[in-house]
Parts: C-alpha cells; sequence; structure tokens
C-alpha cells in the first residue's frame, strides 16, 4: 500500500514523477508499435522506463495506446502506473492529457516527460534535466546544441494549463512557447542523442 508524500517543505528533495509516452502505432514503420520495437534484446519501452527511474524518477506512469494489451504481454512494466489511452490515434496530445491526468494530485512535485521513441536519451539526461524540476512551478527541456527537446519537467501548477493546451499532435509544445521566458533550458548534447525512431530509415539506431 502506498502512502503520500509530506508536502514539499518537510521533505529533503522534490518528488519528480516519470511520464513515458508510448502509445505511438508507428504509422512510418508500418503499423509496428513503437513501444515494442526491439533493441538490445528488449522492447524499447522498458529501455524508456529504465532510463526514467536511472535518472531519479518516481513513481513512474506509462501512457499506452497502440497495441496496449500486446505491450502489457511482451514488456515488463512492472511497478509502473499504466494508462491506456483509447484516443490514441488523435496524437500525442491525447496521450500527455491522459498521463498528465493520471499522476496524483498531492505528493508529486513535478513531471518529467520522456517519449519512448527516443532511445538515444538516456538516464544521464533524464538525471540532468530532473534537477532542473525542484518546485510546482518547475518548467524546464533539455536542449541539444541549444536547441529545445526532450525530455521535459513541468511543475504540478502547470499541469492543468499544459493539459487544456494539448491538442493534436502538438503535445505541450503551444504552452511551451507561450511561456518562453520561463523556460529553463538544460544541455544535454554531450550525454545524449535526440533522433526519433519514426520511419524505416531510422531503424539503424537500434541494437
Amino acid at each position: 500500500m502506498s502512502h503520500p508524500q509530506p508536502p514539499l517543505s518537510e521533505r529533503q528533495e522534490p518528488v519528480v514523477a516519470g511520464l513515458l509516452l508510448a502509445a505511438g502505432g508507428g504509422r512510418r514503420l508500418g503499423g509496428r508499435p513503437k513501444a515494442l520495437l526491439t533493441h538490445r534484446g528488449r522492447p524499447l519501452v522498458e529501455h524508456a522506463v529504465r532510463a526514467l527511474r536511472e535518472g531519479g524518477c518516481g513513481p513512474v506512469h506509462v501512457v499506452l495506446g497502440a497495441a496496449a494489451g500486446a505491450v502489457r504481454e511482451e514488456a515488463d512494466l512492472s511497478g509502473c502506473a499504466v494508462t491506456e489511452n483509447p484516443d490514441w490515434e488523435s496524437g500525442m496530445g491525447s496521450s500527455l492529457r491522459a498521463g498528465l491526468g493520471s499522476l496524483p494530485a498531492e505528493g508529486v512535485d513535478a513531471v518529467l516527460v520522456l517519449l519512448v521513441d527516443q532511445p538515444g536519451i538516456g538516464a544521464r539526461a533524464v538525471a540532468r534535466v530532473r534537477a532542473a524540476g525542484s518546485s510546482r512551478a518547475a518548467l524546464a527541456a533539455a536542449a541539444y546544441g541549444g536547441r529545445r527537446g526532450h525530455p521535459l519537467v513541468f511543475g504540478a501548477d502547470r499541469w492543468a494549463d499544459i493539459a487544456a493546451s494539448a491538442v493534436e499532435d502538438r503535445g505541450a509544445r503551444a504552452y511551451v512557447a507561450a511561456h518562453e521566458g520561463e523556460l529553463t533550458l538544460v544541455e544535454c548534447g554531450d550525454v545524449a542523442e535526440e533522433y526519433d525512431i519514426d520511419t524505416p530509415g531510422d531503424l539503424r539506431h537500434l541494437e
């Protein structure tokens, strides 16, 4: 049985949850769900969950969509809170809304959002960006050569507004653009690569 976290003022460290968006159907990959693409002998979703955990995020929430039943059967998601997004085909926005809605209202100060199809982003980048999520007002993103990328951290006080702006395939893009002056960029180009697995040509990145 889980116990609620005490208020941040009574804790040594903020609680930063990990949120993995893993609902994509891999349309340009011939309909192969991205979560189940094999990397180093295991499904991609497991590598992303490990990056979140080893990067210091917890609890870890996962949003599934395409082939959700197969992902649950084939991937080890033990210890994760799993949410299924029935509207995953409408785009990333609905998965982000589902994920934010799954997070506890109390005891979590911020969330770090990671995408399942970016295996070049590992625990070191997660830990670096997570360190910027030290308050309920946090707004931070990884940067690669100064260009904003993933993962991102959103303080809990921002979740409702981010969810309201997350439509179609834009995710949090509109919200972040509107609050760019409040955004902390965390350079990660020395510890991670921000490629996506979107097309058959991108499969060369998998091992």
